[in-house]
């Protein structure tokens, strides 16, 4: 079942407004490696942009709020982007710029924020990184949570991909000429991986502008409808933690095995479901552990996207050593990998 619709945006006042319709299916609860480049992909020939900032110095990160509405649903939206100096509505780096545009999807019953280190790091690396809130899935929704909402959540996030170029593409404003509308990455954790994935590889939701996607302990889910499938499939990098008590590594190997050949697996030994991606939650490892977790992620995906959204070719390699640290991680890319036991709620089970 398709469930995106065709968006009208207008720029009002500060406000990204955006106009649509979603609809969608009844979502359940759920519970060191050599690597070459994968066959099939172009290799990266290029080096990321560094223009406007020492070499191998991180930008500022300034940050803007937008409201973007889709249908009858509001998505507040905080905006990170290379800037001149640290904060709020700080003036945005134009120099290094376009920059490549990063929409990130929160988990379920989890604040778009509390992944802030991470897309903090993104933003100073050369990304525009807009985290929308979902309604009816974050903490502080109005009559509590309901995770059956995720069905509106791939026309939720095609809307703010659209809200946030259109606010690029304005003659004026703080993102005006800053977000790149040919390089387009989209990031989600847990419920948010397995809407990232849906609109990655799902022929429900599929948005034309996405480049490369990064699903972090995600799904495949049956209720998008649709078919999940390779050809012409998106570079996807997919994280999980091996110990991961709410979305299974079976989960996550599914989505690896049905991806195209440009795909990387970086398997977290021993980490749950939150300690490699936040800095708080109920499923997290000891500190040291969880740094360990982390520190991994923040630089694999940060090499992924520079290799796949900047062309990076340098970063192609790093990805290799930085996902395979003794004790804490290793990484697979290309062959398939075997699935381990059942997806609940997913179309293969």
């Amino acid at each position: 079942m398709a469930v995106l619709a065709a968006l009208v945006v207008a720029v009002v006042a500060g406000e990204v407004i955006s106009r649509g319709g979603a609809s969608g299916a009844r979502h359940g609860d759920r519970v060191g490696v050599a690597v070459t480049s994968p066959a099939g992909h172009p290799a990266p020939t290029s080096t990321p942009t560094t223009a406007g900032r020492p070499a191998g110095r991180p930008y500022p990160v300034g940050r803007t709020e937008l409201t973007v509405v889709e249908g009858s649903r509001q998505l507040p939206t905080t905006v990170r982007y290379p800037a001149t100096a640290s904060g709020p509505s700080a003036p945005a780096v134009r120099a290094g710029g376009p920059f490549p545009l990063i929409v990130f999807s929160q988990g379920f019953d989890i604040s778009a924020e509390a992944y802030a280190a991470l897309l903090e790091h993104w933003a100073a690396a050369g990304y525009v990184v807009a985290d929308p809130t979902y309604p009816a899935t974050d903490p502080g929704a109005a009559g509590g949570v309901d995770e059956n909402d995720i069905v509106n959540h791939p026309a939720d996030l095609s809307a703010v991909i659209t809200a946030v170029l259109r606010a690029g593409s304005a003659s004026t404003g703080v993102l005006s000429g800053v977000p790149d509308a040919s390089s387009v990455g989209i990031a989600g954790h847990s419920d948010g991986g397995d809407v990232t994935d849906a609109v990655a590889a799902n022929s429900c939701c599929r948005v034309a502008t996405v480049r490369a996607a990064e699903v972090l302990s995600g799904a495949e889910l049956a209720s998008f409808g649709g078919s999940y499938d390779a050809p012409g499939a998106l570079p996807v990098l997919v994280a999980q933690g091996s110990s991961d008590p709410i979305n299974f590594p079976a989960c996550s190997e599914q989505i690896y095995d049905a991806a195209g050949p440009a795909r990387y697996y970086l398997d977290l030994l021993g980490a749950g479901h939150h300690a490699p991606y936040m800095a708080a939650g109920p499923y997290q490892a000891p500190p040291a552990r969880a740094a360990a977790y982390q520190s991994v992620v923040t630089r694999v995906t940060t090499d992924f996207w520079d290799a796949y959204l900047k062309h990076s070719a340098s970063a192609l390699a790093a990805i290799t050593v930085d996902g395979s640290q003794a004790g804490t991680s290793t990484l697979v890319a290309g062959p398939a990998v075997p699935v381990s036991g059942y997806c609940p709620g997913s179309p293969a089970g």
